[in-house]
């Protein structure tokens, strides 16, 4: 059944998804058997004119989980010890609880009914978090579980790269190369290209500016 909201709400401008972004430091590729080792997560907020902008933010060190693989490799390309106790690292579901509870909030707060990954190459980050999720065996989890907003994708289209550095450069956002690949500074800048594509969008008079829109739930 379709339901009308104002445009200008988060709920209307992606048919009832709560964009959350994400990203996720990690042992290796395979999200079933290699660790996760860092998550954070950035909520989008609308304004009254229909501007979004990043909301909230939490970030994670995380243990590795009882059996996880740690690729060398990985390790050298991201500079993550997972045995440095400075890291104040917490369990996979100390983390995935907290940032559940976030999200829920937010679905409740803005009217929408499920949340909706965004991230820079989304498969990969969407993978590990289904991963950890499944393993903490939490209930509740708001992530859709295989749509995804990718901002790799999104970015190829409107700015011609595909890169998270190149694209955030193009966009006119400043990008620290020797911050990158850490979970929240990469999170951090791609919630602030994403808001900065869908914004591009209605600067252009690619979104509507009617009073009302409807969505279907899935």
């Amino acid at each position: 059944m379709a339901e009308k909201y104002e445009v200008n709400a988060l709920r209307a401008r992606f048919r009832g998804f709560y964009p959350v972004v994400i990203d996720v430091e990690t042992a290796g590729f395979n999200a079933g058997t290699d660790a996760l080792l860092e998550i954070a997560a950035v909520t989008i907020k609308m304004d009254d004119k229909g501007w979004l902008t990043a909301d909230k933010t939490l970030h994670f060190h995380v243990e590795p989980f009882p059996g996880a693989i740690l690729q060398p490799e990985a390790l050298m390309f991201n500079r993550i010890d997972p045995d440095n106790p400075l890291r104040g690292a917490v369990t996979e579901h100390e983390a995935l609880y907290e940032i559940f509870k976030m999200v829920r909030k937010g679905i409740k707060d803005q009217e929408c009914h499920r949340a909706i990954i965004v991230a820079h190459n989304a498969a990969f980050d969407h993978g590990f978090l289904m991963a950890a999720a499944s393993r903490t065996r939490l209930k509740r989890n708001p992530f859709h579980p295989f749509a995804t907003f990718d901002t790799a994708a999104l970015s190829g289209l409107v700015l011609g790269q595909t890169v998270l550095a190149k694209a955030c450069i193009t966009a006119g956002i400043t990008f620290n190369n020797s911050e990158a690949h850490s979970a929240l500074y990469d999170t951090e800048r791609t919630a602030e290209l994403f808001c900065e594509l869908v914004n591009r969008w209605k600067r252009l008079g690619g979104w509507t500016d009617i009073s009302t829109t409807c969505f279907h739930k899935v």
